[in-house]
Order: C-alpha cells, then structure tokens, then sequence
C-alpha cells in the first residue's frame, strides 16, 4: 500500500499553503475573504465552492493532516491521532461515549460511509415545528444528487460482509425489510478498516475530494491550530483569534494567529461549533446556542455465531432496516434505525461489559461475533430534547444529555428487536451489550431477561457517532441560532455550516444530509459574499 498514490504528499509537493504542526509556520495575522473553521463535511463543501467563486479562503483545523500513507489499519495509531480525545469523548456523567474526528477532513476521514439522505418525516418536522419552509424533498433533492455525484454517493453493489448479511437474513426470516446502504467510495478495496482513515484513498471524504480542490485553488490551511475565540462588536466579527495545538489535542494559550476575514463559517462539528460561539460571548438573547444537541444514542447487541463472522473484514454498514422507525409514529415512543457495525478488537474490548474472565471469554469469541447497533432517533418529542454543549473551566467543552426514561424505553426495544433478529438469524447466544446482562441462548431467556433489566445511565452501555444540533436553525430567533440560510441572527458576517445547524436529529446517518444543505448554504453565500454562482458538480 505504500507504493499507491498519495494525493496530500503529491499536493504538499506542489506547493499547497499549509501552515502549523510539521509544516510551514503559521503567521501572526491573515487577512482573507472567508475564515472557515473546520475541515469535515461542511467545512469541505463550504471552502470548494468559495474558491470557486473567487474568494480567498482560509481554513482552520485543530487535528493534523494525515494522508493514506498514514494509515495504517491499527486503532492504536488512529484513535490518538485522528479523533477527538483520543476517541474517548464522553458526556459529562460519563454515559455515552462520543466517536468524532479530529484531522483534516474531521469524521468523513474516520467514519463508515453510510449516506442516506434526510428523511422526508424529518424535514416535515422542521417545517411544522422550526417554519423552515423551504425544506420539502423536492427543493432539496437537486442539492443532494449534487452532493452524491460530486462524492461518488451509490449503492455497494457487492455482496455484504457475514456481519451484515446476518442482519439482511435474520429480518428477512421475520419479515423485517431490510435494505442496502449508500456509500460515498470510489474503487474500494473492501478492507473494513474505514474507520482508522483509508489507506488506499477510496472512501471519497473531504480528506481527499473537497479540501484539495480548495487548496488547488488557493486556499490556505492551518492545521493543529485551535480557533479559540472571535472578537466582536455591534453584531460583527472583528477578528478570530486561533492558538496552536497539539497532535493529541492539547492546546497552548498563546495566540499563534489573528485572522481578519469578510466573513466566518463556523464549521468544527456540534459541541465543538457552539462551544467556540460560546468562548466568544456572542450574543444568544433567547438561550438557544449549545441546547438541543443530539446523538442518536447507541446500544449495542453481540451474538455468538457457530461460523466465522469476521465482523473486521469487507465494507462496515451495507445493510439497514429501517423498520423500527417507519412503524413508530415520530413524535411517539422512540423510534430506532438498526445498522451492523465493523468489529475491530480496541472498540470491541472497551465497549462490551464485564471483565477479567468474563471479558477474557468474550474476546476468546471475537472470530465468530455478530453485533448490531440501534440508532434512537432523538429530538423529536419532549422526553428526548437532546443535551447541552457546555464550558469547562479552561474553556473546553462537555456534552451534558440526560438519557432520560423515555430514550432508555427506546433501548430496551431495541434490545429486544436486536436479540429477536439474532436468533432469527441463528445465533447460538445474544449478549446485550449492559453490565447486567450475560449471554441468553434462546430468544425467549433474552427477552425475559432484556424485559427485566434496568436501563439505567452507566449500566446501559450508550455510544454515539453521530453528534448533531447546538447550533439549530429557525425561522425565528427564539427558537434557533442561525436562519435558514445558515446566517447568525445577531451577528451579520457569521455563518454556520455543519451537522450542529439541524432542529433534530436527522434519524439516519448525517453525512450526507450535511452535504446537501451545506451545498445549498454555501452556494448562497457565495452568490451573495462575491456574486458567482457555483455549482458542486
């Protein structure tokens, strides 16, 4: 693998402006068009289609910039350098944890390619609840076809992995639609590592499609530099201050670079985007900035085949149902979203409970486990209103979301739809994934024991991938932090371009929905920041 291509070192070598960490050294002050913080899904959209349109464009990452030479295919070079706390990110109980890039190309470097787009109930909810009007499928369809051809967004038209097609079969038996997932790779050589970075450049991320077009075209990236505060007044942005960070994350106090620009696009990925609002005082009249943040929160059922699953091996997520959610009504109990996620042995031992013998035994089982995860779809009744992005005392931020009874009915369902679905499949044991649970050999022993156990924070294993909100759009001030068009209501050259502008959840995975709405903001702004009109693709 070392022998392919690298388009980052090609382009380093071609004389792409980048500065801090191991490259050229970051300047006192810049002056631009447009500062974008960030370089994940939105940021990438947003800085390809200004340099299209002319503006100068400076982008600014806290994580390195890492490339396929880099990647290697072990967790335990990926997760320090390439996540956010090493992707031990947790909630401020400590509840949940929280997997989020932290690199140049944020999450889209590191996540596992499943992209759907917004579902139509979604957007009518944030017709009907947040007045954004404009928000049908059909308005946004031209957004996301645009989205998928510029991204290589298609169905995996090869055979899914045993770990996936256990999940096809098991629903299949009863009854239980299942489906293929889109994803956004272009002659992708099946490895399964997708989540350690893509050693052979095929997962078609910002990493490698938006930000070296933006980079071709000029722009300028600081990578391992913090944006730490904005200075402002009377409704404007004077200036951000940035401070140099570390590869693992910490940062300096020493402003490294004052950057002047037209206009900012706060794009660092929920709790990260309200946090630096928040570090900055801008002004948040109705106490909206950093509330309503989602997860779609995750739990977890491990099952014991009788063959060899491999769950590490072949495309992660190709197969999904959607059952679970299109029988539930949406402002009812908590609908859920089941995926079949890769295994790989760090993830895999840090996640399932128990110890000692008990985990020894476990892992002694890892050849032959099947797991599937359930995304609850939050946000969307009064019992899951997300959580909070708030300031530590040096100015970092905790996610504080209570996993209230309403969302923990959600996860004893999704238990019991897991196990059914295992042992429809054949498993020989399912093992929720809970600290009182152990491994039940037949469908009627788990779903007496699930229905007995106490789903509860701490006992109910919870992770995340998917962090969304914080920032909400609205169509009026009192209920959200930008405009539909992405603007901030009280600061005029502000704009937010990331999963933290949605009103919800999005109820499936959000990378795709970041592409078709940051495409259609960022297309606007260009129109009206320089007066070109752009197109993705």
């Amino acid at each position: 693998m070392s022998q392919l291509p690298d388009p980052i070192r090609d382009g380093l070598a071609r004389g792409w402006k980048v500065f801090g960490g191991p490259h050229q050294a970051t300047p006192a002050s810049l002056t631009c068009d447009v500062a974008i913080v960030g370089t994940g899904a939105g940021a990438g959209v947003t800085a390809e289609l200004l340099t299209k349109a002319g503006l100068d464009v400076v982008l600014i990452e806290e994580g390195p910039l890492k490339s396929s030479s880099d990647f290697r295919q072990r967790e335990s070079d990926a997760y320090p350098s390439l996540y956010q706390e090493s992707a031990a990110r947790k909630t401020a109980d400590k509840a949940i944890n929280i997997l989020q890039g932290r690199c140049v190309g944020g999450s889209t470097t590191v996540n596992w390619t499943s992209s759907f787009r917004t579902p139509a109930s979604t957007l009518k909810y944030w017709r009907e609840h947040f007045g954004l009007a404009e928000f049908t499928e059909a308005a946004m369809a031209p957004w996301f076809a645009q989205a998928e051809e510029r991204l290589n967004i298609a169905p995996w038209l090869t055979s899914p992995n045993e770990n996936n097609d256990l999940l096809r079969r098991g629903a299949q038996k009863l009854g239980i639609p299942a489906a293929s997932i889109k994803r956004n790779v272009k002659g992708c050589w099946n490895l399964g590592s997708c989540g350690m970075g893509c050693p052979t450049n095929a997962k078609q991320s910002m990493l490698v499609t938006t930000i070296p077009a933006a980079l071709d075209k000029g722009a300028r990236l600081l990578v391992q530099t913090r944006a730490q505060e904005f200075e402002h007044a009377n409704g404007h942005i004077t200036a951000l201050s940035c401070v140099p960070a570390g590869p693992a994350g910490s940062a300096s106090h020493a402003t490294s670079v004052r950057i002047k620009a037209r206009h900012y696009v706060v794009a660092g990925g929920a709790i990260n985007s309200p946090a630096l609002l928040k570090r900055s005082n801008i002004p948040d009249p109705h106490g909206v900035l950093g509330a309503r943040t989602f997860l779609h929160p995750v739990v977890i059922s491990a099952a014991t085949f009788d063959h060899k699953v491999e769950g590490w091996s072949g495309a992660p997520q190709t197969i999904y149902t959607d059952h679970f959610l299109e029988t539930q009504a949406i402002d009812g109990p908590i609908g859920y979203k089941l995926e079949a996620p890769p295994l790989h042995p760090v993830i895999f031992s840090s996640t399932l409970p128990g110890y000692g013998q008990q985990q020894a035994e476990l892992l002694s089982q890892f050849p032959n486990t099947h797991t599937l995860l359930s995304l609850l779809r939050d946000g969307f009744h009064e019992q899951s209103a997300g959580g909070t992005v708030k300031l530590r005392s040096d100015g970092t931020p905790v996610l504080d979301y209570p996993l209230t009874a309403y969302v923990m009915d959600g996860a004893r369902r999704s238990f019991l739809s897991m196990a059914e679905i295992q042992f429809a499949a054949g498993a020989l044991a399912v093992h929720p994934v809970h600290e009182l649970s152990t491994p039940y050999t037949s469908w009627a022993q788990a779903r007496d024991a699930i229905n007995a156990l106490p789903m509860k924070p701490l006992l109910t294993r919870v992770v995340s991938a998917h962090v969304m909100g914080g920032c909400g759009m609205a169509a009026d001030e009192r209920h959200g932090v930008v405009r539909a068009d992405g603007s901030h209501w009280q600061v005029e050259n502000l704009s937010v371009h990331d999963g933290s502008l949605f009103p919800t959840s999005i109820g499936a995975n959000p990378q795709l929905s970041i592409y078709g709405l940051v495409n259609k903001l960022a297309t606007q702004l260009a129109q009206r920041l320089n007066g070109h009109a752009v197109a993705l693709a």
